[in-house]
């Protein structure tokens, strides 16, 4: 069975605008938001699960990759959304976690780690082995990151076997801005020259031929290279296609292989337009997405508080507040300053430390009580305008019911729409 991710890369390399979003976040509700996204566009959505995220162990979400999967295919299943328009994948599959442990060691841990992802039937595998580990030389040169990738490509093919593996689409290249966005104030960023580029090329097609896995090349769909485009706290590098011109031709002479590009959360919609048109026709957004779910909880937070009793009400925003002033690890050592820019950060910024936070019983037990307080409500239309416009407009229309998770689901599709509109204009038209 062929990948759709082929008919994308096919139609894209034959000059049409395509590309796929790739959707970074477990939270349910960014997934659901991309179910009803595809249901509504006619697509395909891919889910990833990064391997902090997700690994055999159960990676800081408590979930091993057969779990990840049958969370997003539960999703799926109730959002209205066949299975067979769920894609999933596996992002910086390597020795990431084990990186205090010697070579050997750590990419045995890898080894089982790509083969859980395949077993549980993901069909995207990014292999990012980039890492340094225990009497490592730093940095690691190419031909070693490019032989360790290699050697877990092997892995997956032995774990899925020959018709298994011909759904398989691998994703090679490590040059990517930090996971989850910088966590130093930027100042000047430059895209990944053409000729790094062609050398991440080379050195794992010469790993191929050695690991004895050649015939895998075609099913290489996607390289990762850095297109200058990143986020921090407060700002965000905006796409700029004039330094990219040569870069862009790197892989004119690759049949089956576009760019992946990590980081786009924040960029505008004219930026990831660009971004495809320019061959990165996968765009990863993961921290963007979670940013619009905690825009959308907090401002119906606001909603509530014009509505229910003070006694009553959930305090979303400060319940959240009080558990990541408790629990500090997965923030203080991102978020710099004086206590009050420590504040905002933790509110606002666009690293979206919170996102780590949502799975918290106690934020949990606040957000269900939200929900329940304002679906006991009618939500008066002028407050709506006032806290969720975008909304308010589709509600008049008809578009949307005024209920607080359909509410929510619509403000975080927003974003979804914007990358929707770059990867395929022509699901767009009347959506």
């Amino acid at each position: 069975m062929q990948s759709p991710l082929s008919e994308v890369v096919r139609r894209h390399k034959a000059g049409q605008p395509q590309g796929i979003t790739s959707v970074c976040s477990a939270h349910p509700l960014v997934i659901e938001a991309a179910m009803v996204q595809a249901r509504e566009t006619g697509g395909h959505v891919l889910v990833e699960a990064t391997s902090n995220q997700v690994d055999q162990y159960g990676g800081y979400t408590g979930m091993r990759p057969a779990d990840f999967r049958d969370l997003v295919y539960g999703i799926a299943t109730e959002s209205g959304l066949p299975l067979d328009r769920v894609i999933l994948g596996g992002d910086h599959l390597g020795p990431n976690r084990w990186q205090s442990l010697t070579p050997d060691e750590a990419m045995e841990q890898a080894d089982a780690l790509v083969a859980a992802y395949v077993a549980a039937d993901f069909t995207k595998i990014h292999l990012d082995c980039s890492f340094a580990c225990a009497g490592d030389p730093v940095p690691l040169t190419d031909d070693l990151v490019a032989e360790r990738a290699a050697r877990l490509i092997r892995v997956a093919e032995e774990t899925a076997g020959p018709e298994r593996a011909e759904r398989i689409r691998y994703v090679i290249g490590t040059e990517v801005p930090t996971p989850g966005g910088a966590h130093e104030t930027l100042d000047a960023l430059l895209p990944t020259t053409p000729e790094a580029a062609r050398a991440t090329l080379e050195q794992h097609r010469k790993a191929f031929a050695q690991h004895g896995i050649d015939e895998v090349w075609p099913r290489v769909m996607a390289l990762v290279v850095q297109p200058a485009v990143e986020f921090d706290h407060v700002q965000v590098v905006d796409y700029r296609r004039e330094l990219t011109e040569e870069l862009r031709k790197v892989l004119d002479d690759e049949p089956t292989m576009v760019y992946e590009a990590h980081s786009t959360d924040y960029q505008t919609a004219e930026a990831l337009t660009a971004l495809v048109e320019d061959h990165w026709a996968v765009l990863k957004v993961g921290p963007g997405l979670t940013f619009a779910l905690r825009e959308a909880l907090f401002a119906l937070a606001a909603i509530e508080d014009e509505l229910v009793p003070a006694a009553e009400r959930s305090r979303l925003p400060e319940v959240v507040e009080e558990r990541m002033l408790a629990e500090p690890a997965k923030w203080e050592g991102y978020y710099p300053g004086s206590a009050a820019e420590q504040r905002l950060a933790r509110r606002y910024s666009y690293s979206d430390r919170m996102r780590y936070y949502w799975p918290d019983p106690e934020i949990e037990k606040a957000q269900a009580r939200l929900m329940a307080n304002l679906s006991a409500v009618d939500i008066p239309l002028p407050l709506l305008s006032a806290h969720l416009p975008l909304q308010y407009a589709r509600v008049r229309h008809g578009e949307l019911a005024a209920r607080p998770r359909d509410l929510a689901v619509d403000h975080v599709r927003d974003v979804l729409r914007d990358y929707d509109r770059a990867s395929h204009p022509h699901l767009m038209e009347h959506v």
